[in-house]
């Protein structure tokens, strides 16, 4: 009985975690062109992550996509000159505006990250 509840504990933990970077109620759709993709590490994630910059009609703004090690195994690819629609959470990173990605349309296709409270939809552990 102590195991479950400590296991739930556990989960419960990572999900505040994974939702500290996405604010549901600064959830937004915009659209453009991507300019480029990057490998980052951002601070207190491990690994290196997918963001790409996005140039939209009003803006160039960094999309935080998600790990590279799940990010690379997704369709439809994402890559410079796609014309993308990505609904996230703007947030303030490093003192600049950015978007964390949700859901990233690219022609008929979607690319799913999170579900709409801000929990990754990739494995926990890799």
């Amino acid at each position: 009985m102590t195991m479950v509840v400590f296991a739930v504990g556990l989960l419960g933990i990572h999900n505040t975690l994974a939702q500290h970077d996405y604010d549901a109620k600064t959830v937004e759709t915009v659209g453009g062109t991507v300019l480029s993709i990057e490998k980052t590490t951002p601070e207190k994630k491990r690994g290196y992550w997918i963001d790409l910059m996005l140039q939209t009609e009003k803006e160039t703004i960094a999309v935080q996509l998600g790990p590279a090690w799940y990010i690379d195994k997704q369709t439809p690819r994402i890559e410079a000159d796609d014309t993308i629609t990505v609904t996230g959470s703007r947030v303030t990173m490093d003192g600049r505006s950015a978007i964390v990605a949700a859901d990233i349309t690219k022609g008929n296709e979607l690319l799913k990250l999170r579900e709409d409270n801000g929990i990754p939809v990739w494995p926990r552990s890799h």
